[in-house]
């Protein structure tokens, strides 16, 4: 017998949290009205956003969150590259973070952490419609955790 399980993007029922960066926040601020916009036309339960300084402090966020009873989380940033090493480094241990909080907790956490070159690129990724990362982000964390309810039931 082979059995396959599929989400959906229907949120009905579901405790989403948002957990979002204030640095560079006249980008994530469009990236969280998309991601919120998007579960509003899903229909979801229960948003709640934490807002945190960076994208360093996104993992401990996105973990509170998971642990609060979230279904699933969006983790929203922007990191735009500058002339040090710093760049790296935050991209990187932002991703690995969010990474971890979703393996430790079952919890899915979506990254619509922008890693981007200049402010033009992060504007292109946080406009309107499906064009916004945040809105790509709360369909994959919508999809992935109903699919991981449905997994649950016989």
């Amino acid at each position: 017998m082979i059995r396959t399980v599929e989400g959906s993007i229907d949120a009905s029922g579901l405790h989403i949290g948002v957990a979002a960066a204030l640095w560079n926040q006249s980008i994530t601020d469009r990236l969280v009205n998309g991601a919120t916009r998007r579960l509003e036309e899903l229909s979801a339960a229960q948003v709640t956003i934490l807002r945190v300084p960076g994208a360093l402090e996104l993992p401990l966020a996105a973990r509170k969150l998971a642990e609060s009873g979230c279904h699933a989380v969006i983790a929203i940033g922007t990191v735009v590259k500058g002339e040090t090493d710093h760049y790296d480094i935050v991209v990187r241990e932002s991703a690995r973070g969010i990474s971890r909080v979703a393996l430790d907790t079952g919890v899915p956490v979506a990254n619509a952490i922008l890693a981007v070159h200049d402010y033009e690129l992060a504007l292109q990724r946080a406009g309107v419609g499906e064009a916004n990362k945040g809105v790509e982000a709360v369909d994959a964390a919508v999809m992935t955790a109903s699919a991981l309810r449905a997994l649950e039931k016989p």
